[in-house]
């Protein structure tokens, strides 16, 4: 059995200080500057960085808390009834309805701890909504105690492979092996990066994602000539004579480009980026049985192919692929890599079940610098954290806090699962339930056609 992966976290304090969702609105001019502060008594020490004025009320006082859990015990037990929480209308302002205020701050968390975020005061959200929010993982598996990668009392492997597979096995007569195995290259996490488009100042941001994947043994992939000496890069294009992945954009002499690369380089894999428009499933299997090692389909930021919020989402096109390639036989002939709209563990998971065999990420490493998707800096103004002066350690750390923390939940979801490895949990639908397909197959003989209110 291989040594069990491992990704080292380190606390990384923000730079800044972090929009909190609530604020709490203390009045200090009739404050009784109480021994016994309601304050000082916080479960989670959330009032710890305004020690120094705990006892010394000067002026009204209006604090955003990070880390405040809406507990409302401060709320409630405040003698002078001082203290009122309210949602932070600024960090309503952050992301949209895909990339939510809320999927921001546990990036935040997660980059500053690499823990899994845990909410004091419960889930209060719907249980149902679009895209990966349709999918319903079967945690069934979680009553067995030995159901779990974390601790150790279970070897969970998340390891995955970019290439091709040899479909069967053939032997000489002396019985040693006959099939000649094409290149391979083997990925601890089921995770490449991407590097964002829109912070191409910041130098020192896509030096970080860079350095960020070859600690935890996977790739980026990005244009960036500046990069492409880095041994954890991916160019697209002609790559260098040693590398062992590139990746080129789908088009209409694809083919020639990577065969004169392959000639060059006969150890190299092959990746094809293709968007997922109009006629992707035609288009992907044309690439597969051109030899194509590696297909990277790609939907837009938020997870819509073709079409914005309206058109279909990257986890049903996954899935229709994913089928096309079982139903012909051959869906070991390609690399399935998937990217677009994925911004939490879980949702690695459920595009992997859907039928990739591994996701690319970006946004979500932006976000672990502290950025806020305010889309500032695309409209003039400079970026309220300046990302372009981001300090290189810290961010590589930050990274990794975040791949740590999403690894530990990929962990306790496959085990949940009763999954031992992410290599068997492609297409593994059977551990899932498709809201859509509910409702249309047992609900809808029932209830009828739904109707729009």
């Amino acid at each position: 059995m291989p040594a069990k992966y491992h990704i080292t976290v380190v606390p990384a304090p923000p730079k800044r200080k972090l929009i909190g969702k609530y604020c709490i609105v203390d009045w200090r001019e009739d404050c009784s500057a109480c021994h016994n502060c309601v304050k000082r008594e916080c479960a989670y020490d959330v009032y710890s960085h305004e020690r120094d004025r705990l006892y010394n009320p000067a002026k009204d006082y209006v604090d955003y808390l990070y880390e405040c859990r809406g507990c409302l015990c401060c709320v409630q037990s405040c003698t002078k009834g001082l203290l009122t929480k309210q949602v932070n209308p600024e960090y309503l302002s952050m992301g949209d309805d895909v990339r939510t205020p809320d999927i921001v701050s546990s990036t935040w968390y997660q980059a500053e701890t690499g823990r899994i975020p845990v909410s004091g005061a419960g889930y209060g959200g719907p249980f149902r909504g679009p895209g990966f929010d349709s999918i319903i993982t079967d945690m069934s598996e979680i009553v067995r105690p030995t159901r779990d990668g974390i601790h150790g009392r279970e070897y969970i492997s998340t390891s995955v492979d970019i290439g091709r597979k040899p479909l069967r096995l053939e032997f000489n007569p002396d019985g040693s092996l006959a099939t000649e195995f094409p290149p391979q290259v083997e990925v601890p996490l089921p995770i490449v990066f991407n590097t964002a488009p829109w912070h191409y100042p910041a130098r020192n941001a896509f030096r970080a994602v860079a350095d960020a994947a070859g600690k935890l043994g996977t790739f980026v992939m990005t244009g960036d000539p500046q990069l492409a000496a880095h041994p954890a890069v991916v160019t697209r294009g002609v790559p260098l004579r040693r590398a062992r992945l590139a990746e080129w954009y789908d088009e209409a002499d694809v083919l020639e480009q990577i065969n004169a690369a392959k000639s060059a380089n006969p150890g190299l894999v092959a990746i094809v980026k293709l968007p997922l428009g109009s006629d992707y499933v035609a288009r992907a299997l044309e690439l597969a049985d051109m030899g194509v090692d590696a297909l990277h389909v790609w939907a837009d930021r938020r997870g819509f192919v073709d079409g914005g919020a309206g058109g279909r989402h990257i986890s049903d096109a996954v899935r229709e692929l994913h089928l096309e390639f079982v139903r012909r036989g051959d869906r070991d002939s390609i690399t399935l890599i998937a990217g677009g709209g994925i911004y939490m563990a879980e949702h690695v998971i459920k595009t992997i079940i859907c039928g990739a065999d591994m996701v690319t990420v970006d946004i979500p490493l932006m976000i672990a610098l502290e950025c806020r998707l305010c889309g500032k800096c695309s409209r003039g103004p400079a970026c309220p954290v300046e990302m372009s002066k981001v300090d290189l350690d810290y961010a590589v750390q930050r990274i990794v806090n975040l791949m740590g923390a999403w690894h530990n939940q990929m962990l306790e979801m496959m085990g949940a699962m009763g999954i031992r490895e992410v290599r068997r949990l492609r297409g593994e639908v059977g551990r899932a339930m498709f809201f859509d397909d509910l409702e249309r197959e047992c609900f809808g003989p029932i209830f009828g056609e739904r109707k729009a209110l």
